[in-house]
């Protein structure tokens, strides 16, 4: 029976991983339709690569800070429980590889290539698993240190904070550090529109993403015997609940209206396991309307180029979906419990403090040893033809 219960396990988070692991599809695709056609080849490529890295920084560095298991032993020794650690640390790694996925898009159509590479291996191998060691390992004391402080313990039950607050501070620290893109913001005060190259490609890119979130939340319970229909339906209202008022604060705009479910189910991974379904769709209306209003003020407002909005999106809402699950997830308020709102504010606090922190060390670091952007030259040509050589479609057909 336990080795039906090991074998079931396994298999039960190796879905989870590879749900997770097309989203990275959808983050490809979000940001290809988002960025102007002269760099759509570069955001398919930078994507695919950014996790190649995120894999073997993680393999070999990040996945020991976070948790104290290494894998430098024999093979006899990873199978044993069906090779549950081995695929516990792909599901991990798809959520740590998200990490420059969301920074991708915010520094997009101006970023030179290694740097951005090099970063990715600093970041999934340091800076993420510092900060996921300290609230999901229980490492470094931070845990005990707010259960004393506040009473109880920061819960992220699937990475409001620990994945998209973090994936968001950090993206903002890089944008700042790179600058806005050519001629967005002219010298006589107005802003060069910039809309989106493909809106079927940025929507194909959130219904993959939303589609693997089901797997990002409900399979954070790890094993079978934990999964939670409570978790399911929560991240479903949270989806909706963002989509409905994205789509009318944005005046029915598809940029926003397909960034609304999105920013829902940013905020509801950290309570979806202790919440009411009518408190995530609650939250998820809130994150749906943080997102609205904070990527136009961002954008108009504070001229700040975040070109998919990771900021607002992971950055904010993460932040939002942190703290809302110390409220929504009271009793009173028809929840669970076993939260508190007190030290959700301050897990949430330093985890905002440790990623912005960390982004401005990585990309001030990098910065003042080389270039992070393109040549103007190379910004004006498009990243496509500047970094890969080739354009997304062919300016003309072969004759042949």
């Amino acid at each position: 029976m336990d080795q039906v219960k090991q074998g079931t396990d396994a298999l039960f988070i190796l879905l989870g991983a590879i749900m997770v692991l097309a989203m990275h599809a959808g983050f490809a695709f979000l940001e290809l339709g988002t960025v102007r056609k002269k760099n759509q080849v570069n955001a398919l490529v930078k994507i695919l690569v950014d996790f190649a890295v995120s894999t073997i920084a993680y393999f070999f560095v990040g996945y020991t800070v976070a948790y104290g298991v290494s894998f430098f032993n024999g093979a006899e020794a990873l199978a044993v429980k069906n090779g549950y650690e081995l695929v516990k640390f792909f599901f991990l790694l798809t959520f740590a590889a998200a990490i420059p996925a969301i920074v991708s898009g915010g520094i997009a159509e101006r970023a030179r290539f290694g740097p951005q590479l090099f970063a990715t291996a600093v970041i999934v191998g340091v800076v993420y698993p510092l900060f996921e060691g300290a609230i999901w390992g229980g490492r470094f004391g931070v845990q005990g240190f707010v259960e004393s402080t506040t009473g109880v313990a920061f819960h992220d039950f699937a990475g409001s904070v620990v994945v998209h607050a973090v994936g968001g501070w950090i993206g903002l620290a890089a944008v700042l550090l790179l600058g806005p893109r050519a001629n967005r913001y002219r010298k006589d005060g107005g802003m060069s529109a910039h809309p989106p190259s493909s809106i079927p490609f940025l929507a194909l890119g959130a219904w993959v993403l939303a589609v693997g979130w089901f797997g990002f939340n409900v399979m954070s319970a790890q094993t079978i015997d934990k999964i939670s229909g409570l978790v399911a339906v929560n991240s479903l209202m949270a989806m909706v609940g963002g989509t409905l008022v994205a789509v009318l604060m944005g005046r029915n705009d598809p940029g926003f209206a397909y960034n609304g479910p999105l920013a829902g189910l940013v905020a509801v991974c950290a309570g979806s396991d202790v919440m009411h379904p009518a408190g995530a769709l609650v939250v998820g209306g809130v994150a749906g309307a943080i997102f609205v209003l904070l990527f136009t003020l961002t954008q108009n407002r504070w001229k700040i180029d975040d070109v998919l909005g990771v900021w607002p999106l992971h950055g904010l809402c993460g932040a939002w979906g942190g703290i809302a699950c110390g409220i929504f997830g009271q009793t009173a308020l028809g929840g669970l419990g076993g939260v508190g709102f007190l030290s959700q504010f301050v897990g949430t606090l330093l985890g905002v403090i440790w990623a912005f922190a960390g982004g401005l060390l990585v990309y001030g670091a990098i910065r003042a040893v080389t270039s992070l952007r393109l040549t103007p030259e190379e910004e004006y040509e498009g990243a496509d033809l500047s970094i890969h050589r080739i354009g997304a479609t062919p300016e003309r057909e072969a004759s042949w």
